[in-house]
């Protein structure tokens, strides 16, 4: 009898392990259908599982820059960086974004971090160095 009730137990638990695993897959299918609200939805419940899906939290803020809802973008994107600081994609939006709101200094302190950093992002960061640059010669 125990042995059937610790099957039943380990059964539950490996289901519950793989449905959380799904809830990422399913944003991200449906961020490229386009289909945002739904996107944010399965990433939403990705965190609940897993609070430091540090993707799930990129995403959503891809999906607010869509909205154009530039506060909770930001929100998600600090997240990402306290769960990773190198993650060199949000330290990119960040630094976009940072300038996009014409704070100049924070925006150059970001792209200043991406280059020690970055990887695959190195190029993108040159590029917004001189826009910054550029900006401020203004």
């Amino acid at each position: 009898m125990r042995i059937i009730r610790y099957l039943i137990i380990i059964l539950f638990i490996t289901n519950n392990v793989n449905a959380n695993n799904s809830y990422f897959s399913e944003g991200l299918t449906l961020f490229e259908k386009r289909e945002f609200d739904k996107a944010k939805f399965k990433f939403e419940q990705d965190i609940v599982f897993n609070p430091k899906s540090e993707k799930s939290y990129l995403y959503l803020s891809k999906i607010f820059n869509i909205k154009k809802e530039k506060e909770l973008e930001e929100k998600n994107l600090n997240t990402v960086i306290l769960l990773n600081p190198n993650n060199e994609e949000a330290v990119f939006n960040l630094a976009e974004l940072r300038l996009s709101q014409s704070n100049y200094k924070e925006s150059k302190n970001l792209t200043d971090k991406l280059l020690k950093i970055c990887k695959k992002y190195c190029q993108k960061g040159k590029s917004l160095r001189v826009e910054i640059e550029n900006s401020l010669k203004k």
